[in-house]
């Protein structure tokens, strides 16, 4: 089965022209105004416009409120939640329940104490985006460039769906999944010429590179 290819933080109509013209199977938009790829509704719901049928319109959220939840979903229509803050499972199940979507969570990995969350989300999220944690100091709860060992998801066992997130790039993204065998990856910066600006041809490499077979 082929890897699916998440492109995040997507601002403009040629970054989504140029994810969906790549192959990308998910596209994300950036609902968390500390971000460089911060979109409001109203650019997410003219940019969604442009997303062909069959791909997956990702919105993703920190720590969001009921409120702001619905104020977004009324506005653009999205196909799943992504949770990229410090939402517990409960949480995760009453976003579903308010939304009546599919909700991907986002679980950071920096030491093997941290792979036991993943069974806990698991239980809850219909998807998981394993991703590194950010350091203490981070501004931005993801999209920071990082990495984490990926060898501790060698021979892990996963309950849901789940995309491999954290630093990847056009050149090590081929490597990650020969390694981990993940089902999908996910890039942001890594495809980006300066933070919230994405490169077509680095999004063009980075999903020629992940699809390529893996021995």
């Amino acid at each position: 089965m082929p890897v699916s290819v998440k492109i995040c933080g997507l601002k403009d109509a040629g970054a989504v022209d140029a994810a969906v013209s790549a192959g990308a199977r998910y596209l994300g938009f950036v609902f968390f105004p500390k971000s460089p790829r911060h979109v409001t509704p109203e650019q997410a719901a003219e940019l969604a416009t442009r997303v062909p049928v069959g791909i997956a319109r990702v919105g993703l959220f920190v720590d969001p409120d009921d409120a702001a939840l619905q104020s977004v979903l009324d506005r653009v229509p999205l196909d799943i939640v992504q949770l990229h803050g410090t939402e517990t499972p409960a949480r995760v199940a009453e976003v579903k329940a308010l939304t009546g979507l599919p909700v991907m969570k986002a679980v950071g990995i920096a030491e093997p104490a941290d792979l036991d969350r993943l069974w806990d989300y698991g239980l809850a999220a219909d998807m998981l985006l394993v991703d590194a944690k950010p350091p203490r100091d981070a501004a931005l709860p993801g999209g920071n460039g990082l990495a984490f060992d990926w060898r501790l998801l060698v021979g892990r066992q996963m309950l849901k769906p789940w995309l491999l997130a954290g630093g990847l790039t056009p050149e090590n993204v081929n490597a990650a999944i020969r390694l981990t065998r993940a089902q999908g990856v996910d890039v942001s910066s890594g495809v980006e010429s300066a933070p919230g600006v994405k490169d077509a041809e680095r999004i063009r490499q980075f999903v020629a590179r992940a699809t390529a077979p893996v021995l």
